[in-house]
C-alpha cells in the first residue's frame, strides 16, 4: 500500500526535481520482496520521468537549457537514485504503525472469509480480530484495509481501494464502507463492480472517497458483462451509497421478525462425494431392496432445477439423518459406500483440524471442533437441515430457486425430492407466494440485498428473504390476480420449453438478448 507524504514534508527532504518526487511515497508490504521491488519501481520511475519530460520540452535546436528551465530542473539531474529505505518498508499493515500521509491508495490482499484460516493459519486470524473487533469476523480481509485507511485521514483527506466485490455486501459492507460513509466520509467515485483484468479470477471493486463533504455529482461505474472490456456502464449521482447500487439504498432494511419465523432455507449438504449415487444406479438399488427407498431419495440441485429438461434430478443422496451407526448400518450396501468414501476424509480432516488447534492452543486460543464433528456422524451428511426436512414433512410441494443465480427462477418442486444445498428452499405451496417471488419487485429486491460469488449474485435467507416487505393487507381479488397470474406465467414456461426444447436456463437467456420477445 503507497501513502503520499505532503510538499511540504517533501522539500524537507530534497530539491525540486519536478511535482512529485519518490520522496512522497510511503509503503507497507509483509513481503521482504514485494518491498525491494516497490522501491526500484519508484526510483526508476524518477530516472524514467525526468529523462521524457526533458525529451518533450527541447526545441529544434536541441536547446536543453530552455528545457530544464521551464521543468524547474534548473541544477537538478536525475541520478543518484533516491535512497527510499525509509519510505517503504517491511511491516504488517494489521497491526504496524502506518506513516502520515495526505492520501492513501492501494490494492490490498483478495481473501475470502471461508479461506481466511486456511491461508493465514488459524493463530494469525486470531490475533487479527482480537485487534480489530469491530469488524465481524464473516467479512473479508480486504475489508480492514478501509476501515484502517478511512480512520488514518484527517478531514479533507482523500483514500482509494481496489477491493473483492463482496465489500459493497452484508457483513465486509458493514465493517468497511457503512463506517466511511457514517463516519464523516463522502465516496466520490466507486466501480461497483467489474472483472480483475490480472491473473487472479476474482471480480473487484474500486472505491475512491474523502474524509468530508464534496459538493457536485459523483460517479458510479459497473461493468455487466462477463469480458474484460464489455458490459461498462455509469451515472452520476448525487450520493454513491455503501452498497455502491445505482437503485434505491436498501442496505439499511432490518430483518422482519414475521420472515424469521421460518419458510426460507438452504437445502441440505452432502459433503461428500461418496453419499451421491447416480439416479439409475439408485433406481436399481431400490428395486433390488425396496427398504433402501426410505434412505435413498431423489437429489435436486440448482443445475437439475433449471438447466434439465422437466427439470428432474440426476442424482440421489444417501440420507441417513437421524439414524445412528447401527441402524444405518443395516441398509449394507449403502453403509459400506460411505464407509469406504465419507469415513476416511473425514478421518483426514478431523486429523488436520487437531494439528491447526495445537498452534492455536499455543497462542491461548480455542480451536474448532468442526471436523470433529463431522467425524462423530461420519455415515450422515454434513447438514442434514431437520428443520428444512421438516418443514416439508406433509407438504406436497414446496418452491425452489438456485442459490447463486444472476435472476432467480422459480419454481416448484415435489416434496418426495430433497433439495441440494445449492437450492434456497421456501417451505410454501401457494400460488400467491410463488407469483410476489417470481415478481419483478422482489427480482429488485433481490438485486439490491443479495451478496455475490465473484459475480454471481446468491440468495440467501439473512441477505434476501428476512428484510423482503412483502405486501401489506392485500384484498383477495390481489391475492387471487397473483395466484392466477403465477400460475399463466409456469403454464406459458411449461409450454415454451417443450415446443423449442429448451431448459428454464435456456429460455430465461433469451430474454437477455435484445429484440421483442
Amino acid at each position: 500500500m503507497l501513502f503520499r507524504s505532503s510538499a511540504a514534508e517533501f522539500h524537507k527532504q530534497a530539491k525540486l526535481i519536478s511535482g512529485i518526487s519518490p520522496l512522497q511515497f510511503f509503503g507497507l508490504d509483509n513481503d521482504p520482496f514485494g518491498v525491494e521491488l516497490a522501491k526500484v519501481t519508484l526510483m526508476l520511475a524518477k530516472k524514467l520521468a525526468h529523462d521524457e519530460a526533458v525529451a518533450e520540452l527541447f526545441d529544434n535546436e536541441g536547446d536543453y537549457r530552455k528545457g530544464v528551465s521551464e521543468l524547474g530542473f534548473e541544477g537538478e539531474n536525475a541520478l543518484p537514485l533516491d535512497n527510499l529505505d525509509n519510505n517503504v518498508r517491511v511491516g504488517d499493515a494489521m497491526f504496524d504503525p502506518w506513516p502520515e500521509a495526505d492520501a492513501i491508495v492501494g490494492n490490498p490482499p483478495y481473501q475470502s472469509k471461508n479461506k481466511l484460516q486456511e491461508e493465514l493459519g488459524p493463530a494469525y486470524l486470531q490475533r487479527l480480530r482480537a485487534a480489530h473487533p469491530e469488524i465481524d469476523g464473516r467479512a473479508d480481509f480486504c475489508v480492514y484495509w478501509f476501515r484502517l485507511a478511512h480512520d488514518r485521514l484527517k478531514s479533507g483527506q482523500r483514500a482509494g481501494l481496489v477491493g473483492t466485490n463482496t465489500i459493497r455486501q452484508n457483513y465486509s459492507r458493514m465493517g468497511g464502507l457503512d463506517h466511511i460513509v457514517t463516519d464523516g466520509g463522502t465516496i466520490t467515485e466507486a466501480v461497483s463492480s467489474m472483472i480483475w483484468p490480472g491473473e487472479a479470477v476474482v471480480h473487484v471493486s474500486i472505491v475512491n472517497w474523502v474524509k468530508g463533504e464534496q459538493a457536485g455529482p459523483k460517479r458510479l461505474y459497473n461493468q455487466d458483462g462477463n469480458l474484460v472490456d464489455s458490459g461498462w456502464r455509469y451515472e452520476d449521482l448525487k450520493r454513491i451509497p455503501s452498497s455502491l447500487s445505482f437503485f434505491t439504498d436498501v442496505t439499511t432494511a432490518k430483518s422482519l421478525k414475521v420472515n424469521e419465523r421460518g419458510g426460507c432455507h438452504q437445502g441440505q449438504t452432502h459433503g461428500h462425494k461418496s453419499l451421491l449415487v447416480a439416479a439409475g444406479e439408485a433406481r436399481n438399488l431400490i428395486r433390488e431392496n425396496a427398504g433402501y427407498n426410505g434412505v435413498l431419495k431423489p437429489f435436486l440441485t440448482s443445475d437439475d432445477l433449471v438447466g434439465e429438461h422437466h427439470s428432474k434430478p440426476t442424482r440421489y443422496v444417501i440420507d441417513f439423518s437421524a439414524k445412528d451407526q447401527l441402524q444405518a448400518a443395516k441398509f449394507e450396501k449403502l453403509f459400506k459406500r460411505v464407509q469406504a468414501g465419507a469415513l476416511p476424509a473425514r478421518e483426514k480432516a478431523a486429523a488436520e483440524e487437531i494439528e491447526r488447534n495445537k498452534e492455536l492452543a499455543d497462542s491461548g486460543k480455542r480451536g474448532n471442533q468442526h471436523h470433529a464433528n463431522f467425524l462423530k456422524k461420519w455415515w450422515q451428511m454434513s447438514y442434514g437441515r431437520a428443520d428444512l426436512m421438516n418443514e416439508l414433512r406433509g407438504l406436497p410441494r414446496y418452491i425452489a430457486c438456485g442459490r447463486v443465480t444472476k435472476r432467480p427462477i422459480f419454481d416448484f418442486v415435489s416434496a418426495s425430492i430433497s433439495p441440494n444445498d445449492a437450492l434456497t428452499v421456501f417451505t410454501h405451496t401457494d400460488d400467491y407466494t410463488f407469483g410476489v417471488l417470481q415478481s419483478t419487485i422482489h427480482w429488485k429486491w433481490f438485486d439490491a440485498r443479495c451478496s455475490t460469488i465473484k459475480s454471481d449474485p446468491r440468495y440467501t435467507s439473512n441477505t434476501v428473504f428476512d428484510s423482503f416487505p412483502w405486501p401489506q393487507s392485500p384484498s383477495l381479488k390481489q391475492v387471487q390476480e397473483v395466484a392466477a397470474a403465477a400460475v399463466a406465467l409456469r403454464k406459458l414456461r411449461r409450454e415454451l420449453c417443450k415446443e423449442h426444447d429448451l431448459t428454464l436456463r435456456a429460455l430465461y437467456r433469451s430474454i437477455e438478448l435484445p429484440g421483442d420477445h
